[in-house]
Protein backbone atom coordinates (compact mmCIF):
# COMPACT_ATOMS: atom_id res chain seq x y z
CA UNK A 1 0.00 0.00 0.00
CA UNK A 2 2.83 2.14 0.60
CA UNK A 3 4.90 1.28 -2.49
CA UNK A 4 1.63 2.51 -4.47
CA UNK A 5 1.50 5.94 -2.58
CA UNK A 6 4.78 6.56 -2.93
CA UNK A 7 4.85 5.28 -7.05
CA UNK A 8 2.01 8.12 -7.16
CA UNK A 9 3.50 10.69 -5.51
CA UNK A 10 6.57 10.29 -7.92
CA UNK A 11 4.43 10.46 -10.80
CA UNK A 12 2.52 13.22 -9.15
CA UNK A 13 5.63 14.95 -9.21
CA UNK A 14 6.47 14.23 -12.94
CA UNK A 15 3.26 15.24 -14.26
CA UNK A 16 5.45 18.13 -16.28
CA UNK A 17 7.51 15.85 -18.25
CA UNK A 18 4.95 13.21 -18.52
CA UNK A 19 2.57 16.12 -20.05
CA UNK A 20 4.44 17.40 -22.34
CA UNK A 21 5.86 14.17 -23.56
CA UNK A 22 2.00 13.23 -24.58
CA UNK A 23 1.82 16.55 -26.32
CA UNK A 24 4.73 16.26 -27.95
CA UNK A 25 3.40 12.64 -29.49
CA UNK A 26 -0.27 13.63 -29.70
CA UNK A 27 -1.24 17.50 -29.65
CA UNK A 28 -3.73 18.01 -26.94
CA UNK A 29 -3.14 14.94 -24.86
CA UNK A 30 -0.84 16.44 -22.29
CA UNK A 31 -3.40 19.29 -21.62
CA UNK A 32 -6.43 16.58 -21.50
CA UNK A 33 -3.68 14.89 -18.85
CA UNK A 34 -3.83 18.24 -16.98
CA UNK A 35 -7.38 18.26 -16.89
CA UNK A 36 -7.52 21.31 -19.16
CA UNK A 37 -10.86 19.84 -21.43
CA UNK A 38 -11.69 22.96 -23.59
CA UNK A 39 -7.64 23.60 -24.28
CA UNK A 40 -7.06 20.49 -24.93
CA UNK A 41 -9.62 19.54 -27.12
CA UNK A 42 -8.84 22.95 -29.48
CA UNK A 43 -4.97 21.77 -29.66
CA UNK A 44 -6.34 18.07 -30.85
CA UNK A 45 -8.79 19.50 -33.86
CA UNK A 46 -5.51 21.42 -34.74
CA UNK A 47 -3.38 18.27 -35.11
CA UNK A 48 -5.93 16.46 -36.64
CA UNK A 49 -7.19 18.77 -38.84
CA UNK A 50 -4.57 21.35 -39.61
CA UNK A 51 -1.55 19.82 -38.79
CA UNK A 52 -1.80 15.99 -40.48
CA UNK A 53 -3.61 17.15 -43.69
CA UNK A 54 -0.54 19.62 -44.32
CA UNK A 55 2.14 17.00 -44.19
CA UNK A 56 1.52 15.70 -47.73
CA UNK A 57 1.23 19.60 -48.82
CA UNK A 58 4.45 20.28 -46.71
CA UNK A 59 6.46 17.56 -47.97
CA UNK A 60 5.33 18.30 -51.83
CA UNK A 61 6.35 21.90 -51.06
CA UNK A 62 9.95 21.37 -50.21
CA UNK A 63 10.40 18.27 -52.69
CA UNK A 64 9.26 20.94 -55.56
CA UNK A 65 11.69 23.99 -53.59
CA UNK A 66 14.86 21.14 -53.73
CA UNK A 67 14.25 19.97 -57.27
CA UNK A 68 12.43 23.19 -59.15
CA UNK A 69 10.33 21.11 -61.31
CA UNK A 70 10.94 18.02 -63.52
CA UNK A 71 9.02 18.43 -66.88
CA UNK A 72 9.43 21.31 -68.95
CA UNK A 73 6.16 23.83 -70.08
CA UNK A 74 4.31 21.96 -66.98
CA UNK A 75 6.50 23.19 -63.74
CA UNK A 76 7.26 26.09 -63.58
CA UNK A 77 10.48 26.63 -61.23
CA UNK A 78 9.70 30.01 -60.21
CA UNK A 79 6.28 29.58 -59.07
CA UNK A 80 7.60 26.15 -57.43
CA UNK A 81 10.08 28.37 -56.13
CA UNK A 82 7.66 31.20 -54.62
CA UNK A 83 5.55 28.27 -53.16
CA UNK A 84 8.23 26.47 -51.65
CA UNK A 85 9.14 30.01 -49.37
CA UNK A 86 5.14 30.08 -48.67
CA UNK A 87 5.29 26.27 -47.51
CA UNK A 88 8.52 27.16 -45.33
CA UNK A 89 6.24 30.32 -43.27
CA UNK A 90 3.18 27.95 -43.02
CA UNK A 91 5.66 25.26 -41.45
CA UNK A 92 7.14 28.01 -39.16
CA UNK A 93 3.86 28.73 -37.38
CA UNK A 94 2.52 25.44 -37.46
CA UNK A 95 5.69 24.38 -35.83
CA UNK A 96 5.70 27.38 -33.48
CA UNK A 97 1.88 26.38 -32.39
CA UNK A 98 3.23 22.54 -31.81
CA UNK A 99 5.92 23.69 -29.16
CA UNK A 100 3.37 26.18 -27.69
CA UNK A 101 1.38 23.17 -26.94
CA UNK A 102 4.13 21.43 -25.36
CA UNK A 103 5.11 24.59 -23.20
CA UNK A 104 1.44 24.78 -22.08
CA UNK A 105 1.52 21.12 -21.39
CA UNK A 106 4.77 21.36 -18.74
CA UNK A 107 4.34 24.65 -17.42
CA UNK A 108 0.35 23.52 -16.79
CA UNK A 109 1.85 20.30 -15.53
CA UNK A 110 4.29 22.30 -13.06
CA UNK A 111 1.76 23.87 -11.11
CA UNK A 112 -0.27 20.72 -10.63
CA UNK A 113 3.02 19.45 -9.18
CA UNK A 114 3.49 22.47 -7.01
CA UNK A 115 0.02 21.91 -5.64
CA UNK A 116 -1.38 24.75 -7.87
CA UNK A 117 -4.65 25.38 -9.63
CA UNK A 118 -3.52 25.63 -13.48
CA UNK A 119 -5.02 29.14 -15.29
CA UNK A 120 -8.91 28.09 -16.99
CA UNK A 121 -9.02 28.75 -20.57
CA UNK A 122 -10.91 31.86 -20.68
CA UNK A 123 -8.38 33.18 -18.14
CA UNK A 124 -5.49 32.34 -20.32
CA UNK A 125 -7.26 33.75 -22.89
CA UNK A 126 -7.80 36.98 -20.79
CA UNK A 127 -4.35 36.98 -20.08
CA UNK A 128 -2.86 36.41 -23.58
CA UNK A 129 -4.93 39.44 -24.42
CA UNK A 130 -3.54 42.05 -22.31
CA UNK A 131 -0.29 40.79 -21.77
CA UNK A 132 0.38 40.80 -26.08
CA UNK A 133 -1.99 43.75 -26.59
CA UNK A 134 1.36 45.45 -27.80
CA UNK A 135 1.96 42.03 -29.91
CA UNK A 136 -1.77 42.08 -31.21
CA UNK A 137 -1.46 45.93 -32.38
CA UNK A 138 1.67 45.36 -34.62
CA UNK A 139 0.83 41.68 -36.16
CA UNK A 140 -1.27 43.59 -38.91
CA UNK A 141 1.87 45.53 -39.47
CA UNK A 142 4.58 42.40 -39.45
CA UNK A 143 1.73 40.04 -41.50
CA UNK A 144 2.05 43.17 -44.55
CA UNK A 145 6.07 43.70 -44.16
CA UNK A 146 6.32 39.77 -44.34
CA UNK A 147 4.11 39.18 -47.06
CA UNK A 148 5.39 42.33 -49.22
CA UNK A 149 8.99 42.80 -48.16
CA UNK A 150 10.16 39.97 -46.54
CA UNK A 151 9.12 36.94 -49.01
CA UNK A 152 9.81 39.19 -52.32
CA UNK A 153 13.59 39.43 -50.47
CA UNK A 154 13.62 36.02 -49.89
CA UNK A 155 12.58 35.22 -53.44
CA UNK A 156 15.10 37.30 -55.15
CA UNK A 157 17.88 36.29 -52.80
CA UNK A 158 16.82 32.50 -53.91
CA UNK A 159 17.82 33.41 -57.24
CA UNK A 160 21.39 34.30 -56.98
CA UNK A 161 21.91 30.67 -56.12
CA UNK A 162 20.28 29.45 -59.35
CA UNK A 163 21.12 29.42 -62.85
CA UNK A 164 18.11 31.79 -63.95
CA UNK A 165 19.10 33.81 -67.26
CA UNK A 166 17.70 34.37 -70.93
CA UNK A 167 18.79 31.07 -71.49
CA UNK A 168 17.44 29.73 -68.43
CA UNK A 169 14.31 31.03 -68.30
CA UNK A 170 10.68 28.97 -67.27
CA UNK A 171 9.17 27.38 -68.22
CA UNK A 172 10.37 26.28 -71.24
CA UNK A 173 13.44 25.33 -68.83
CA UNK A 174 14.10 24.01 -65.71
CA UNK A 175 15.99 26.33 -63.47
CA UNK A 176 18.87 24.53 -61.06
CA UNK A 177 20.26 25.44 -58.27
CA UNK A 178 23.86 25.97 -58.63
CA UNK A 179 24.93 27.04 -54.87
CA UNK A 180 27.71 30.12 -55.10
CA UNK A 181 28.52 29.53 -58.39
CA UNK A 182 27.27 32.87 -59.65
CA UNK A 183 28.83 34.67 -56.53
CA UNK A 184 32.10 33.09 -57.89
CA UNK A 185 31.55 34.39 -61.42
CA UNK A 186 31.50 37.98 -60.43
CA UNK A 187 33.82 37.85 -58.30
CA UNK A 188 36.91 36.46 -60.07
CA UNK A 189 35.59 35.26 -63.72
CA UNK A 190 38.31 37.61 -66.01
CA UNK A 191 36.19 40.63 -67.32
CA UNK A 192 33.28 40.07 -64.93
CA UNK A 193 35.58 40.66 -61.92
CA UNK A 194 37.33 43.32 -63.29
CA UNK A 195 33.89 45.15 -63.87
CA UNK A 196 33.14 44.15 -60.53
CA UNK A 197 36.28 45.72 -58.87
CA UNK A 198 35.94 49.17 -61.02
CA UNK A 199 31.74 49.81 -60.46
CA UNK A 200 32.47 48.91 -56.60
CA UNK A 201 35.55 51.22 -56.17
CA UNK A 202 33.69 54.23 -57.77
CA UNK A 203 30.73 53.19 -55.66
CA UNK A 204 32.56 53.57 -52.35
CA UNK A 205 34.05 56.83 -54.47
CA UNK A 206 30.86 58.06 -55.23
CA UNK A 207 29.19 57.55 -51.76
CA UNK A 208 31.61 59.07 -49.77
CA UNK A 209 32.28 61.68 -52.33
CA UNK A 210 28.27 62.71 -52.64
CA UNK A 211 27.79 62.67 -48.59
CA UNK A 212 30.80 64.38 -47.80
CA UNK A 213 30.14 67.75 -50.26
CA UNK A 214 26.47 67.69 -49.53
CA UNK A 215 27.37 68.21 -45.86
CA UNK A 216 30.41 70.31 -46.43
CA UNK A 217 28.79 72.77 -47.91
CA UNK A 218 25.14 72.45 -46.32
CA UNK A 219 27.73 72.83 -43.33
CA UNK A 220 29.01 75.52 -44.40
CA UNK A 221 26.32 77.80 -44.99
CA UNK A 222 24.06 76.96 -42.31
CA UNK A 223 27.15 77.91 -40.07
CA UNK A 224 27.75 81.00 -42.14
CA UNK A 225 24.06 82.07 -42.06
CA UNK A 226 23.88 81.10 -37.97
CA UNK A 227 25.88 84.42 -37.64
CA UNK A 228 23.37 87.14 -36.56
CA UNK A 229 25.23 89.85 -37.59
CA UNK A 230 24.01 88.89 -41.41
CA UNK A 231 21.29 90.38 -42.49
CA UNK A 232 17.93 89.08 -44.35
CA UNK A 233 18.95 85.73 -43.37
CA UNK A 234 15.42 84.39 -43.99
CA UNK A 235 15.43 85.45 -47.47
CA UNK A 236 18.92 83.71 -47.87
CA UNK A 237 17.70 80.80 -46.94
CA UNK A 238 14.47 80.38 -48.27
CA UNK A 239 16.51 80.98 -51.68
CA UNK A 240 19.01 78.38 -51.07
CA UNK A 241 16.32 75.56 -50.19
CA UNK A 242 14.79 75.69 -53.62
CA UNK A 243 16.76 73.23 -54.99
CA UNK A 244 15.57 71.10 -52.17
CA UNK A 245 11.51 71.89 -53.10
CA UNK A 246 11.94 71.47 -56.81
CA UNK A 247 10.99 67.44 -57.22
CA UNK A 248 14.34 65.53 -57.92
CA UNK A 249 13.81 63.90 -60.86
CA UNK A 250 12.94 66.89 -62.64
CA UNK A 251 16.08 68.63 -61.47
CA UNK A 252 18.01 66.28 -63.05
CA UNK A 253 16.63 66.39 -66.19
CA UNK A 254 16.91 69.91 -66.50
CA UNK A 255 20.34 69.65 -65.28
CA UNK A 256 21.11 66.75 -67.85
CA UNK A 257 19.88 68.93 -71.22
CA UNK A 258 22.10 71.86 -69.19
CA UNK A 259 25.31 69.68 -69.56
CA UNK A 260 24.73 68.54 -73.51
CA UNK A 261 27.84 68.91 -74.64
CA UNK A 262 27.20 70.98 -77.98
CA UNK A 263 23.93 72.59 -76.66
CA UNK A 264 23.82 72.84 -73.39
CA UNK A 265 24.06 76.27 -71.46
CA UNK A 266 26.75 75.23 -69.29
CA UNK A 267 29.45 74.73 -71.61
CA UNK A 268 28.03 77.95 -73.20
CA UNK A 269 28.67 80.28 -70.36
CA UNK A 270 32.03 78.41 -69.36
CA UNK A 271 33.11 79.19 -73.52
CA UNK A 272 32.20 83.14 -73.06
CA UNK A 273 33.87 83.58 -69.58
CA UNK A 274 37.11 81.65 -69.49
CA UNK A 275 36.97 80.84 -73.07
CA UNK A 276 37.14 77.12 -72.86
CA UNK A 277 36.18 74.38 -75.12
CA UNK A 278 33.22 72.27 -74.49
CA UNK A 279 33.77 70.01 -72.49
CA UNK A 280 32.48 66.44 -72.62
CA UNK A 281 30.21 66.35 -69.47
CA UNK A 282 28.59 63.14 -70.30
CA UNK A 283 30.62 61.50 -72.27
CA UNK A 284 34.08 60.89 -71.09
CA UNK A 285 34.05 58.68 -67.63
CA UNK A 286 35.99 61.55 -65.58
CA UNK A 287 33.61 64.07 -66.28
CA UNK A 288 30.95 62.07 -65.90
CA UNK A 289 31.71 61.41 -62.65
CA UNK A 290 32.39 64.88 -61.86
CA UNK A 291 29.02 65.90 -63.31
CA UNK A 292 26.88 63.47 -61.17
CA UNK A 293 28.94 64.31 -57.79
CA UNK A 294 28.30 68.33 -58.91
CA UNK A 295 24.24 67.76 -59.44
CA UNK A 296 24.02 65.58 -56.21
CA UNK A 297 25.79 68.40 -54.74
CA UNK A 298 22.91 70.87 -55.57
CA UNK A 299 19.99 68.46 -54.88
CA UNK A 300 21.77 67.62 -51.47
CA UNK A 301 22.79 70.64 -49.68
CA UNK A 302 19.87 72.07 -48.89
CA UNK A 303 18.80 69.03 -46.38
CA UNK A 304 22.25 69.20 -44.36
CA UNK A 305 21.72 72.94 -44.08
CA UNK A 306 18.44 72.44 -43.01
CA UNK A 307 19.12 70.07 -40.60
CA UNK A 308 22.15 72.29 -39.34
CA UNK A 309 20.60 75.09 -38.75
CA UNK A 310 18.23 73.28 -36.36
CA UNK A 311 21.15 72.49 -34.65
CA UNK A 312 22.96 75.07 -34.61
CA UNK A 313 20.68 76.90 -33.09
CA UNK A 314 19.34 74.00 -30.41
CA UNK A 315 22.88 74.68 -28.79
CA UNK A 316 22.68 76.76 -25.51
CA UNK A 317 24.07 80.25 -25.64
CA UNK A 318 25.43 79.85 -22.35
CA UNK A 319 27.94 77.65 -23.69
CA UNK A 320 29.47 79.79 -25.96
CA UNK A 321 28.88 82.90 -22.93
CA UNK A 322 31.60 80.52 -20.71
CA UNK A 323 33.74 80.47 -23.55
CA UNK A 324 34.00 83.78 -24.15
CA UNK A 325 34.49 84.63 -20.16
CA UNK A 326 37.54 82.36 -20.76
CA UNK A 327 38.93 83.92 -23.38
CA UNK A 328 38.59 81.89 -26.37
CA UNK A 329 38.53 82.72 -29.73
CA UNK A 330 35.69 82.01 -32.59
CA UNK A 331 37.53 79.22 -33.77
CA UNK A 332 37.98 77.90 -30.65
CA UNK A 333 34.70 77.90 -30.07
CA UNK A 334 33.78 76.30 -33.21
CA UNK A 335 36.32 73.60 -32.76
CA UNK A 336 35.82 73.27 -28.51
CA UNK A 337 31.92 73.67 -29.21
CA UNK A 338 30.35 73.77 -31.92
CA UNK A 339 31.47 70.77 -34.18
CA UNK A 340 31.64 68.17 -31.21
CA UNK A 341 27.88 68.91 -30.33
CA UNK A 342 27.00 68.96 -34.05
CA UNK A 343 29.05 65.48 -35.04
CA UNK A 344 27.40 64.23 -31.79
CA UNK A 345 23.66 64.93 -33.05
CA UNK A 346 24.06 64.68 -36.77
CA UNK A 347 26.61 61.46 -37.33
CA UNK A 348 23.75 58.62 -37.38
CA UNK A 349 21.83 60.78 -40.41
CA UNK A 350 25.07 60.98 -41.87
CA UNK A 351 25.82 57.24 -42.13
CA UNK A 352 22.30 56.89 -43.17
CA UNK A 353 23.28 59.29 -45.81
CA UNK A 354 26.13 57.51 -46.76
CA UNK A 355 23.99 54.05 -46.86
CA UNK A 356 21.55 55.82 -49.43
CA UNK A 357 23.36 57.50 -51.49
CA UNK A 358 25.41 54.11 -51.92
CA UNK A 359 22.49 52.95 -53.44
CA UNK A 360 21.54 56.64 -54.88
CA UNK A 361 20.10 55.02 -58.25
CA UNK A 362 18.01 57.90 -59.43
CA UNK A 363 20.52 60.43 -60.35
CA UNK A 364 23.19 57.95 -61.75
CA UNK A 365 20.07 56.49 -64.11
CA UNK A 366 18.80 59.41 -64.55
CA UNK A 367 21.47 62.04 -65.29
CA UNK A 368 23.23 59.67 -67.73
CA UNK A 369 21.36 56.24 -68.15
CA UNK A 370 25.03 55.55 -66.00
CA UNK A 371 26.97 56.11 -69.17
CA UNK A 372 29.00 56.33 -71.01
CA UNK A 373 29.86 53.10 -71.67
CA UNK A 374 33.51 51.55 -71.39
CA UNK A 375 34.95 48.99 -73.22
CA UNK A 376 35.91 45.59 -71.73
CA UNK A 377 33.25 45.93 -69.03
CA UNK A 378 30.36 43.59 -68.70
CA UNK A 379 26.98 43.47 -68.56
CA UNK A 380 26.01 47.01 -70.15
CA UNK A 381 27.80 48.73 -67.25
CA UNK A 382 29.06 52.56 -67.97
CA UNK A 383 31.37 55.00 -66.68
CA UNK A 384 29.10 56.20 -64.18
CA UNK A 385 27.55 53.27 -63.03
CA UNK A 386 27.22 52.19 -59.18
CA UNK A 387 26.59 49.01 -58.35
CA UNK A 388 22.84 49.11 -57.91
CA UNK A 389 22.47 50.56 -61.39
CA UNK A 390 24.41 48.03 -62.98
CA UNK A 391 22.20 45.63 -61.36
CA UNK A 392 19.00 47.37 -62.93
CA UNK A 393 21.15 46.95 -66.48
CA UNK A 394 21.93 43.12 -65.43
CA UNK A 395 18.23 43.00 -64.78
CA UNK A 396 16.28 44.46 -67.35
CA UNK A 397 18.45 45.02 -69.98
CA UNK A 398 20.27 42.06 -69.92
CA UNK A 399 18.10 39.33 -68.47
CA UNK A 400 20.93 38.09 -66.43
CA UNK A 401 18.96 37.58 -63.20
CA UNK A 402 21.38 35.33 -61.55
CA UNK A 403 24.01 37.43 -61.72
CA UNK A 404 22.04 40.58 -60.32
CA UNK A 405 20.45 39.00 -57.29
CA UNK A 406 23.75 38.09 -56.22
CA UNK A 407 25.51 41.04 -56.73
CA UNK A 408 22.15 42.37 -55.09
CA UNK A 409 23.23 40.10 -52.01
CA UNK A 410 27.27 41.56 -51.83
CA UNK A 411 25.33 45.35 -51.46
CA UNK A 412 22.89 43.96 -48.94
CA UNK A 413 26.02 42.59 -47.03
CA UNK A 414 27.83 45.34 -47.02
CA UNK A 415 25.24 48.21 -46.04
CA UNK A 416 23.85 45.93 -43.47
CA UNK A 417 27.72 45.52 -42.26
CA UNK A 418 28.69 49.01 -42.33
CA UNK A 419 25.41 50.48 -40.59
CA UNK A 420 25.42 48.14 -37.62
CA UNK A 421 29.14 48.58 -37.23
CA UNK A 422 28.74 52.37 -37.20
CA UNK A 423 25.86 52.62 -35.22
CA UNK A 424 26.46 50.59 -32.51
CA UNK A 425 29.85 52.89 -32.14
CA UNK A 426 28.16 56.02 -31.98
CA UNK A 427 27.51 57.71 -29.07
CA UNK A 428 24.23 58.75 -29.99
CA UNK A 429 23.08 55.39 -29.63
CA UNK A 430 24.76 54.65 -26.32
CA UNK A 431 23.21 55.31 -22.46
CA UNK A 432 26.45 58.53 -21.97
CA UNK A 433 25.70 62.59 -21.94
CA UNK A 434 27.33 64.04 -23.96
CA UNK A 435 27.66 67.18 -21.70
CA UNK A 436 28.45 66.68 -17.77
Amino acid sequence: MQTQINSRLEMKGNRRYIAAVLSAIFMGIGQLYNRQWLKGILFLFFYILVMLNSIPYFLESFHNLRTLGQTPMQDHSLFLMIYGIISILLFLIVLAIYLLNIRDAYQNGRLLDQGQRPRGFYTALKNLIEGGYPYIILSPGLIAITVISILPMVFSMLIAFTNYDLYHSPPKHILNWVGIQNFYRVLTMGSWSRTFRNIFSWTVIWAFLSTLTTFGLGGFIAILLNNPQIKFRKIIRTILILPWAIPGFVSILIWRGMLNTNFGVINRYLAEIFNLNNIPWLHEVFWARTAVVLVNLWLGYPYFMILITGILQSIPDELYEAATVDGANSWQKFRAITLPLLLFAITPLLIMTLAYNFNNFNIIYLLNDGGPAVFGWQGGAGGTDILISWVWKLTFEKLKYNYASAISIIIFIIISGFSIYNFRRTKSFQQEEMLK
